[in-house]
């Protein structure tokens, strides 16, 4: 199996609404750094499993709509724990609809795996990964 795996960041602010999440249930900030590893069974005949800048650029369109914003205030998250988890899958099933829809090239095709992962510190992370 072949990977390419880019790297941006996100800056979100929100609240954990549950005992379970401690201080964290008050509204807080949060900075992610957020890798998307794209899975290939194969090499195009350029040697290439994806197009790096196409990658980038996916993930940079899917984070755009997250980033300096309150989660707890946009609706695809209205009544969601934002836990890591949940943004992994939020941001992977935008770059799977990037995949399906093309738009990581001529390659988007043999795209058949993606993980993200978010990384919340520099000891902590968690991700999302599924075939597609």
């Amino acid at each position: 199996m072949f990977a390419i795996e880019v790297r941006d960041h996100v800056m979100i602010a929100h609240s954990l609404a549950r005992p379970v999440f401690g201080p964290a249930q008050a509204l807080h900030g949060a900075t992610f750094v957020v890798d998307a590893a794209f899975f290939t069974r194969d090499l195009d005949e350029n040697g290439l499993a994806v197009d790096i800048g196409l990658a980038t650029s996916a993930l940079a369109d899917v984070l755009k709509p997250l980033n300096y914003q309150n989660l707890d205030d946009i609706d695809v998250f209205r009544d969601k724990v934002t836990t890591t988890e949940v943004l992994a899958k939020h941001i992977f099933d935008g770059l799977a609809e990037a995949v399906t829809a093309s738009r990581l090239g001529p390659g988007s095709g043999r795209i058949c795996r993606l993980r993200v992962t978010l990384h919340e510190s520099h000891v902590a992370r968690g991700w999302y990964e599924a075939d597609l």
